[in-house]
């Protein structure tokens, strides 16, 4: 009997175990268990727009006046007045050739133009005389006091002095030419600065025989000065006259100059797609001379 009951009592146990988890009913959910969140990050701002880099060009400095003087005549130096780096101005003689035989042609051909112009002068006052005769010679034959052949030899008298006044007139013209060729080729002979500027080079010395497009002097000017820099053809529209640059030298590190578009090529360069700058700089720049190379930047192109 007590094993009995004993079994019983399991069973009953047994199916009150059971019946709870066949039920159909809503059951209570116990407590979620916490889970543990990591911190939010703070959310990172937009990106924003990179401004465009500066642009660095290269270039040569340039002045728009440098010219190599040359011969304009044959002969052989007799003055030289300045060297290598001396300051010129415009129309100083800087050399001079032997001009000694042009100077007498020339003093020859003036004296030959004053003659003629002096003979011109005489046969003028002669045809004066001719025409006063003549026309005293028809009143008289028109009178009847002199016979017509007397008044026709007046005529022709007057006509040939004419004729002489018009050859006259052409010879002195011919002797004036004479003398401004002359004095023309006389001022080939003297070499002088065509603008203001300085002499880079000197290629002749005392006693040098030189002939006609042989090299003198290599003349160039100081200022203004310029730089000359191509920009990729995108930059057509972009860049325009009146552009700010900012301009450094190797040769002058520590120095910066501020320069100023002033021409902008219309065209592409259609073998390098670029086109072609040309600005000029401002202020001082004593230190700077033609033909050094220089970075330009053009500040951030939009």
């Amino acid at each position: 009997m007590q094993k009995s009951s004993s079994l019983a009592l399991i069973a009953m146990l047994g199916f009150m175990v059971l019946v709870p988890g066949c039920s159909s009913g809503p059951t209570t959910a116990g407590p979620a268990p916490v889970t543990s969140k990591a911190p939010a990050e703070p959310a990172s701002p937009p990106p924003t727009a990179t401004a465009p880099a500066d642009y660095i060009a290269s270039g040569p400095i340039v002045v728009e006046n440098q010219v190599e003087l040359v011969a304009q005549h044959d002969g052989v130096v007799a003055e030289v007045l300045v060297e290598t780096g001396a300051p010129v101005k415009k129309g100083q003689l800087l050399a001079r050739l032997d001009d000694r035989q042009l100077t007498a042609d020339r003093d020859a051909a003036a004296a030959k133009a004053r003659s003629t112009e002096a003979d011109l002068k005489n046969w003028e006052s002669g045809a004066k005389v001719a025409e006063a005769e003549r026309d005293r010679s028809q009143q008289l034959w028109k009178a009847n006091i002199i016979a017509k052949e007397q008044a026709e030899k007046t005529q022709y008298q007057y006509d040939a002095t004419e004729f002489e006044v018009d050859r006259q007139r052409e010879d002195m013209k011919y002797a004036q030419e004479t003398l401004k060729s002359l004095e023309l080729e006389l001022e080939k002979t003297r070499i002088t600065a065509p603008f203001d500027g300085v002499v880079a080079r000197r290629y002749l010395h005392i006693g040098q025989e030189v002939a006609k497009n042989d090299h003198l002097f290599w003349i160039s000017a100081v200022s203004p000065l310029r730089v000359k820099f191509a920009l990729p053809e995108s930059y057509l529209g972009r860049v325009h006259k009146g552009t700010e640059l900012i301009v450094v030298t190797s040769v002058t590190p520590g120095e910066v100059h501020e320069a100023r578009v002033m021409l902008v090529s219309p065209v592409v360069d259609p073998s390098s797609d670029t086109i072609d700058i040309t600005a000029e700089l401002q202020g001082p720049s004593a230190r700077l001379r033609p033909g050094m190379t220089a970075n330009i930047r053009l500040r951030n192109p939009q």
